[in-house]
């Protein structure tokens, strides 16, 4: 298969379901935590908790959805439906607020209750967004890509998170200033539910033959120390990208809060709009670079700069926590330098990765890699960052009386540390990049 096969019709379902679906995660990773702090509770720990059990579930259904679909031959059926039924449950979370909580169980802990309610919303809604997303979606790009122009579509797809924040930011984040919750669930989970119902008739299967074998073996074929010896280098790949995950996961849950609360900029959404323009326009122009030229040399690169970044931002913070230009400026070219660089980490490493995967097991992999790519760093990640928030000297009194913590600087230095043990594997990577090409 060459270049050619990558249609416009193709492209128009990559970028379509790519950025919606990545506009659903946002309201996941993101504003689910903007909501309960705002809304519920200014405790870090009930984000930690909730990020790192969609993290767990986000693997499961990756996992059993993804063997499900090489099972029978088929992705269609659960991006499409999936996306219908994604869409859908983000309109609850508008359902559940402390005032339904309290008129309902008018003699329980309404904060406690309120979270845990939303928790289990949340499971939900990962379960069917990977099974549709995570699963299906990226078997779908894989079956539908080659080693050729992987690199490409990756720069594009590796993009389409902050290009989802941005059209999150730009055109439902004043719902949310408002504090009108309601109407900014309603509005997102109705443009993934349009989304699912498009791709009922625009997209289309590659051909795939039904697998003879066991469900439950495929399911565990991943797990296997043959399997691992077999595809030693797609493992180390998924090594270093749990460590930059973790790493991004210890400020991403709260990264929106710290801007606001920690920093003072009630102009976050503009703030956050240039990064995630500037970064996306930088990722794409680095997949067709490593698409030219090919992958080795610039994975070690990406990953400095991106430690880099995150050692300036968090020096920036502790040292010169102005509310003015100059503060405004240099967290703008540090947040760029950090999203874009590591988004092109992740172009090569996510090429690679389609380039090695086996083709009979795509499905079966979907769910091994999210293993390392999402319920580690999510499991993780999050509660170094609120350690690292209970620690530190960002603190305010709410409306109760009561000293709360604000996201400090700290969980970028964290980060970068963290981001620093990923340059052993990085080694033994760009090996197997040397070895591949």
């Amino acid at each position: 298969m060459n270049e050619s096969r990558l249609t416009s019709k193709k492209w128009l379902i990559i970028v379509l379901f790519g950025l919606i679906g990545q506009v659903a995660w946002t309201i996941e990773n993101m504003y689910l935590n903007v909501y309960i702090y705002k809304t519920v509770t200014y405790d870090p720990k009930a984000i930690a908790y909730m990020v790192s059990i969609s993290g767990v579930i986000a693997t499961f259904s990756t996992l059993t959805m993804g063997a499900l679909s090489d099972k029978i031959g088929k992705r269609k059926v659960f991006m499409s439906y999936g996306y219908l039924f994604w869409g859908l449950s983000i309109v609850l979370f508008a359902l559940i607020t402390k005032d339904n909580v309290s008129r309902l169980f008018p003699n329980v802990d309404v904060v406690f209750l309120t979270v845990f309610l939303i928790i289990v919303l949340d499971c939900l809604m990962t379960f069917i967004g990977s099974s549709a997303n995570d699963a299906a979606f990226n078997a779908w790009v894989t079956d539908n890509t080659t080693s050729s122009n992987r690199a490409k579509v990756e720069g594009v797809l590796s993009s389409m998170p902050l290009f989802g924040m941005l059209l999150v930011f730009g055109g439902f984040d004043g719902f949310t200033k408002n504090g009108q919750w309601f109407l900014f669930f309603l509005s997102v989970g109705v443009l993934v539910f349009l989304v699912g119902f498009i791709g009922l008739f625009m997209i289309k299967d590659a051909p795939l033959e039904k697998k003879e074998s066991s469900y439950l073996k495929d399911l565990f074929h991943g797990f296997r120390i043959t399997t691992i010896k077999e595809n030693k280098p797609m493992y180390l790949i998924f090594v270093v990208v749990s460590i930059l995950g973790i790493a991004q996961q210890i400020f991403l849950p709260y990264f929106i809060i710290y801007f606001e609360f920690y920093m003072g900029f009630g102009n976050y959404v503009i703030l956050l709009g240039a990064v995630l323009i500037l970064a996306s326009i930088l990722s794409i122009s680095f997949g067709r670079k490593v698409d030219k030229s090919g992958k080795k040399g610039y994975l070690t690169l990406s990953v400095a700069i991106y430690v880099l970044s995150m050692f300036a931002l968090g020096f920036l913070g502790f040292y010169y926590q102005k509310n003015d230009g100059i503060s405004f400026l240099l967290t703008l070219i540090f947040g760029v330098l950090m999203m874009g660089f590591y988004l092109g980490a992740m172009v090569v490493l996510n090429s690679l990765y389609r380039d090695l995967v086996p083709k009979a097991y795509v499905g079966v992999f979907s769910g091994i890699r999210m293993i390392f790519f999402i319920l580690i760093p999510m499991v993780i990640g999050p509660f170094i960052g609120a350690f690292v928030i209970s620690q530190g000297k960002g603190t305010f009194i709410d409306e109760f009386g009561v000293l709360q913590s604000i996201p400090n600087p700290g969980i970028f230095i964290a980060g970068a540390i963290v981001g620093l043990l990923s340059f052993y594997p990085i080694h033994y990577v760009n090996q197997a990049i040397k070895n591949h090409q």
